[in-house]
Formats: structure tokens, sequence, C-alpha cells
């Protein structure tokens, strides 16, 4: 492969104003939209010597054939022309969108002569006004219910205000009393509108006004012994009350504000958006990011803003998100436009709204665990990713069983290692393995000695169990009626051995299984700063594609070993006495080494009372408690 890409532009050809720029395939297609505030500098990036570069950018600028720019005025019409051309090519590189599901929203028809409020999961009702989204459609039509109490607002569909129109007969909202009557005129269009505006205005966050109002006017009926319209006015009270009990007070409740948790790793991100009205969270949107390009945190949250709000109507004053993009600035002066007045992004730091977004990358994590889960244990995802792993490592068979090892160390010290088995894409868990190591020189050393170990189980004859069957347990000799069983083991060898590492660790792994005589098992590592798949002898790994079913499978194996041996890890450094007296402070090695000798034992240490402890030359009476608390905890 070349160094220097054939299209790459002569020097001093890209501009360094601001603007916006596509990379094209051979035939044409977008494969890639960027914005710069200086092409020239942006740019240069990308046509940096392909050996630097991120492996899914250095395959994102060899498959492409040409780039092309256009200069803009501003930062701001960058920003535009960006989400106008991403929403036009659907440009594969960039990052891909989900939503976790199709969410159910409260619209309010303002293009109607009399609107109306509807449940709908349709976005494009010309001039409606869309309150959401909520979680579930019953907790829609739950808020509608209680807010009609307080505004009685057209729910008909337009076939019934046609008819009713038509005969001067209410509707059946209308004669039950859930309507105003715009249909037969028992209000006029212009006293339902101004019902439908305060409608509108009470969702938007309007709450202390419409009570303080409403409380103004009970009382003052109630003074002058309107007791019928008093009444009225406490319903109404009664069914806001009732709307704001149903949606806890997060934030001051004059804060209008979108709150964006964010929980990413190398390929995907998952996205929770909550929606803060008066203070009150009213929708919560749940989002899915599949990454192509490689990508910091700030131009993530870039990229899921242009999103969230390109074609919003309702766009608060305020955005918190986790990280602050580059050019915020410039997407301040890009909401502006499209709120009509100014727009804060900030970072959620302290207080109330660093509690909320706390809880929101809580949910976000959930999320994002949630959906590589269900890629990995769908029949379908499970066979596509074996298949595909079969293929990507030139094996001659699907790996049924593959079996992921990783270290484990603190510092150098308690070194373990775990072994974890999948069996058609499924963890096994009862064959799960740790191993403690006890001299080693380096992680692949670790590695080198564990398969060794591993492997020699492989040649040992079976090992068979005489079993009791009327108790159905493990008898020393035949006792005339025993069964006979397989003694659990490593079952049957795996067709695929992964490490948790680059090349270094592949290498070692290799040599384990050479050294052991088992070549027919293949062997891969999975470097985690860039996913990369190394396989051994090779100068180069193999990428997988972003999407790839294999790729979500190996992450999964990776972590799900990582996990393991962190938990042996943290086991054994609580039933390692040396270790937890290390962590003490002021007790150094010579001091550790003297008090196991004086107790004699582990158990007479950990039983001793501080005073017993102080009596140990060099241990002071502060020292002595220390460790006794310390002992006494762990």
């Amino acid at each position: 492969m070349a160094d220097v890409l054939s299209y790459k532009p002569r020097p001093g050809e890209i501009p360094t104003d601001p603007g916006v720029y596509r990379f094209r395939d051979a035939a044409g297609r977008v494969l890639y939209v960027g914005k710069a505030k200086n092409l020239r500098q942006r740019l240069s990036n990308y046509f940096a010597p392909l050996r630097t570069l991120h492996e899914r950018t250095r395959r994102m600028v060899t498959t492409a054939a040409s780039v092309e720019w256009t200069v803009v005025p501003t930062d701001v019409d960058s920003l535009q022309l960006e989400y106008m051309w991403i929403k036009e090519f659907d440009p594969p590189f960039n990052v891909r969108y989900k939503d976790d599901k199709s969410y159910p929203f409260m619209a309010v028809t303002l293009g109607d002569e009399a609107p109306r409020v509807l449940v709908t999961r349709n976005r494009k009702i010309p001039g409606a006004r869309y309150f959401g989204p909520y979680p579930k459609v019953w907790a829609v039509h739950e808020t509608i219910d209680l807010m009609i109490k307080a505004f009685p607002i057209r729910t008909c569909s337009d076939a019934s205000y046609k008819r009713a129109m038509q005969t001067g007969r209410p509707c059946f909202p209308g004669q039950i009393g859930k309507c105003g009557g715009p249909c037969s005129m028992t209000v006029s269009i212009e006293e339902h509108r101004a019902m439908v505006d305060d409608f509108v205005a009470f969702m938007a966050g309007g709450d202390e006004r419409f009570t303080r109002e409403l409380t103004t006017r009970m009382l003052a009926a109630s003074a002058a012994m309107d007791y019928e319209a008093a009444a009225k006015y406490r319903d109404k009270l009664s069914a806001i009350e009732a709307v704001l009990g149903k949606s806890a007070l997060v934030l001051p409740s004059d804060e209008d504000a979108d709150l964006f948790g964010i929980a990413e790793d190398e390929l995907a991100a998952a996205v929770q958006h909550f929606v803060i009205r008066g203070g009150r969270v009213r929708g919560v949107r749940a989002l899915t990011i599949e990454k192509e390009i490689d990508i910091t945190s700030a131009e993530l949250v870039d990229q899921v803003l242009q999103q969230a709000y390109g074609d919003a109507q309702d766009v608060p004053r305020r955005i918190l998100v986790p990280t602050l993009p580059d050019d915020a600035a410039e997407l301040e002066l890009w909401l502006r436009e499209r709120r009509g007045k100014k727009v804060e992004i900030a970072v959620a730091q302290r207080g109330q709204r660093a509690d909320l977004m706390r809880t929101a990358t809580l949910n976000a994590q959930q999320a994002l665990i949630r959906y590589k889960t269900r890629r990995t244990t769908d029949y379908v995802a499970r066979t596509q990713a074996l298949t595909d792993l079969q293929e990507a490592l030139g094996m001659t068979e699907a790996p049924l069983r593959i079996e992921c090892f990783d270290i484990s160390h603190l510092g150098g010290t308690n070194v373990v290692a775990s072994m974890v088995v999948f069996e058609d894409g499924l963890p096994r868990k009862d064959q799960y393995r740790s191993f403690n190591i006890a001299e080693t020189t380096d992680d692949t050393d670790s590695m080198y000695q564990v398969l060794r170990r591993r492997l020699a189980h492989l040649d040992r004859p079976e090992e068979l169990e005489l079993i009791d069957p009327t108790t159905e347990e493990v008898v020393a000799e035949d006792v005339g009626e025993a069964t006979v069983r397989r003694k659990p083991r490593f079952a049957y060898p795996p067709q695929l051995l992964l490490v948790d590492g680059g090349k270094p660790q592949v290498e070692a792994a290799a040599r384990a299984l050479r050294d052991a005589g088992h070549t027919e098992i293949a062997v891969c590592g999975i470097a985690k700063r860039l996913e990369e798949v190394w396989l051994p002898g090779d100068d180069f790994p193999v990428i997988l594609p972003r999407t790839s079913e294999a790729l979500y499978l190996l992450q999964r194996l990776r972590d799900e070993a990582h996990r393991f041996a962190i938990t042996h890890q943290r086991k054994r450094r609580r039933n390692d006495i040396s270790s937890v007296l290390a962590e003490v402070p002021g007790l150094g090695a010579s001091r550790i080494k003297v008090l196991l000798k004086h107790f004699g034992s582990v158990t007479a240490l950990r039983a001793a009372a501080p005073g017993e402890i102080e009596e140990v030359q060099g241990i002071g009476p502060v020292l002595a408690q220390n460790i006794h608390t310390h002992l006494s905890t762990r």
C-alpha cells in the first residue's frame, strides 16, 4: 500500500478559510462529510502518512478516490452546510444514529383552525408543536387526560370535528365536558385558541404562572361567594398539580434545559437525552450511535447536538453536556437562529445539574451494555459473528468454542490470569478458570505460562469418577450400582484462543501453542485502544468493520475476561495479608515482616487487640489502632 494517497491535493491548494469537505469514492458516492475552521489544517490530518492514522480513518481515506471542499463565510455557515449534506448524502463513515425505539410524542396541531392535542409517533405534522418523547404511550394519554381538565382543548379526530361543525352537535368529548366545544360554538375559535396557547405555554414550562393565577382566581371567586366558579378553578388547579406530581422537580423551577448523558467505547456510544421544562423531566429519549471514524468525545457531542436540533422546534435556553464541543460558540449561534433567543451550552459540573448528569450517564452506560449484549446474544447475530470470524481469521471451521485469556496485576504484584469460555457465542460460566502466577517477568511471560498450563490438560487422559446413583455423590470405590461419568475439566479443545493484547501477547500465545504441540488451534489478540485484531506473524492487524458482529463478540469476550481477572485479583489481594497490611499508612515491608514473625500466623494477627499489636517493636499506639481497624474491616 502506498504511503501517499493519489488524490492528495497539491501544497497550497487547500484554502485556510472555514468550510465543509466531502470525501467521495470512485463511483462518486459521498463517504464522509466534515467541517473545519481552517480547511487546510484539518484536511492535512487526513493526508498524513498512512501508518500514523487511526485504522478506521485509514480505511476511509483509502476507500475514497477524491476530496472536495466548499468555502463558507463563517463557522456557523459551515455548521449549517455540514448538517444539510449529512442529511442529504447519508455518508457511511459519519456516525450513525439509531433510536432505541419509536417514542410517542404529545402533539398540538397549531396549524389547524381549531388545534387539537393527540398522541403520535409522526414528527412531520405541518405546524404541530411536539412535547416529549414519553417512555410509554399510556404516560402520554395520562398526561393529556389530566391536562384537559385544566385546559379543555380539542381531542377529537378531524372527521368528528367536521361532522360536528356541519350538524352543530358537539362531538363526544364535548358532550361529556372534556372539550370546550369549538365545533359546536360552545366556545369561539378565538377562545379555544387562547386555551390552546395556555396549554402549550404550560407544557413548555410555565408552571408557576398558571398555578399562581388559578389560585388567585379561586380565592377571588370564593370571596365573592361564587362557589361554583371557585370549584372549577379548584379542579383545574388539582389537575395541574397532578401533572406536576408525575415528574419530580430535579432542577430549579425556572430551569428549561436539555441534558445529554453519553457513554462510549471505541465503536459505539449510547446517549440519554433528558428534556427538562420548568425544572422537571418532561421527556426521555435514548439513542445509540455507531462510530466509523475515530472521533473525540467533544466531536461526538458536536454531532449529537446537530442530530438533536437540526429539525427541532423546541430548543431550550440551556443545553447541558458532559464535554464542551470545540466549536461551542458557533453551535450556540446556530441554535440561537433556531430558537430566536440566546442558547447556552454548558458542562454540568456541580450541584443538582451534576447529579442529574450522573444519572443520565449511568442510564447511558447501561443502555450501551444492553446494546452490545443484544448483538452478541441474538441467535442470528451469533451465527453471523462466528461466520465472520472464520472468514476474517482464515479458519477452516467456525470457532464454536472460544477461550479468552487476560492478565491482571497490581503494580507487578498479585499477578493472576483469567480464562473465560464462550460456546456458540454464549458464555459458559461453569467453565471459567482463574490462575495464580507466582513469578513472571512481564505480561507476555505471564500469558505464555498460563497457556502452557491450560494446554497441558489437552494431553492428559480423560479422568473419570464414580457416582452413587442414590445420592449423586462421588464415591471412592464401586458400590455395585455406581455409574461412571467424566470428571469435570476443561471440556473439549477450543477452536480459537483469544488473548487481551496486541502483537507481543499474540506472539507469546503462538509460541505456547507451538511448544505444546497444538498448532491446530487458532489464536488471535484484540488490542483495546484501537480495537485491532492481531494474528501471529502478521505485521499489520486485521481491521473488522465497526458494524461487524464478529468484532462485538470479540469485545464481549475481552471485557468478560478482564472483569473475571479483576474480580479474582481483588479477591486474592483481600486474602493476601501482606497486601492488606501494605495499605495501612506508615506500615512498610520491614514492619510487616516483623508483625507476621511476632504473631506467627495471619489468624493470630487478625484476632489481636490494639494493645497486643502495640507490643511489637516499632509499632506505636496510633499505628496499632490503624492496623486493628484495617484488618477488622477486611
